[in-house]
């Protein structure tokens, strides 16, 4: 797909910071971080992991196609395609090293890993005593039926690697479970905690630099509340438990800005049924004044501002 012509200039018109865009799309989310990041003086250019490699004869070591040898001030990580194992471990690899030069990189990719493996997210939640669905993760269909048959209550079956509320499914007996090429071979299974209350509805709340920039209650007839899968987006306001949970969650996965899903069960009781270390938020935005992007954007040029203090 082509650049949008909003993210490539030439990096001779600008004197501020340069952001690497780290992005296979050129949608709405990356025009509007453009836009953000321009009106505080930073440009913004597009890095495609696919396109970058590893070369130590080279003087960082890195390949980066569009920025001429020159390493950007600080990436932000939009989103990343699929892949191989080995291709996803090396685009991974590219934002480590990075990171290992010195340059921010939002989020870091161990919190990306942190979230894009739902267990592990799961894992971290529990450990850290935050309210979240109790959670199982197999690999064998034999050993997720066994969980299935000492449960009373239905579980949810979500892609271990997934987004959007694509391929969940209820699983009420070990007969629902799909056999594990369904599954890319992994039984990622939690507790089902939602509830009918006049349809359903959980929250997003977006959190960035520990604190909550807008939040939203989606609402649907459908026990899947996501907006992509025909959830109404609602304003809201995150504050008490749910924004102290929020802000908690993000932390605990540690991501500088974080989409995290909450919902009340059965007792009115909040918990974490995910982090998402790589949120969308149109859906959000049209529920806010607040300027998502340029708060985003705000966040990250901060943080740039206190690191060069710290440099002096």
């Amino acid at each position: 797909m082509p650049h949008s012509p909003e993210l490539i200039s030439p990096r001779a018109s600008v004197s501020g910071p340069t952001i690497a865009l780290v992005t296979d799309l050129n949608d709405w989310h990356a025009r509007t971080l453009c836009r953000a990041f321009a009106a505080l003086g930073a440009q913004m250019r597009p890095l495609m992991l696919p396109a970058c490699r590893f070369d130590t004869t080279s003087p960082n070591g890195l390949i980066l196609p569009d920025f001429d040898g020159v390493l950007p001030d600080a990436v932000l990580v939009r989103d990343m395609s699929g892949g191989s194992f080995e291709a996803v471990t090396m685009r991974l690899g590219i934002l480590h090293a990075l990171g290992e030069i010195g340059i921010p990189v939002w989020n870091s990719p161990r919190a990306i890993e942190r979230c894009v493996d739902k267990s592990m997210t799961s894992f971290l939640l529990a450990r850290a005593g935050l309210p979240t669905p109790a959670t199982w993760a197999a690999e064998s269909r034999e050993a997720a039926a066994e969980i299935v048959r000492q449960e009373t209550s239905p579980l949810v079956l979500k892609p271990l690697f997934g987004s959007q509320g694509r391929g969940l499914r209820l699983i009420y007996s070990a007969q629902d479970l799909p056999p594990p090429a369904d599954v890319a071979g992994v039984y990622y299974l939690q507790r089902y905690v939602g509830v009918e209350r006049k349809g359903f509805h959980d929250f997003r709340v977006l959190v960035s630099q520990g604190r909550v920039v807008a939040a939203m209650m989606r609402h649907s007839a459908h026990w899947v509340t996501n907006v992509k899968r025909g959830g109404r987006p609602v304003a809201v306001v995150a504050e008490g438990v749910m924004r102290d949970l929020a802000i908690a969650a993000a932390a605990v996965v540690g991501a500088d800005f974080a989409g995290v899903d909450i919902v009340y069960d059965r007792d009115d009781r909040p918990t974490v049924l995910e982090v998402n270390s790589m949120p969308a938020w149109s859906g959000l935005q049209r529920t806010t004044s607040t300027n998502i992007a340029g708060t985003l954007a705000s966040d990250l040029i901060g943080r740039l501002a206190i690191q060069a203090r710290g440099n002096v």
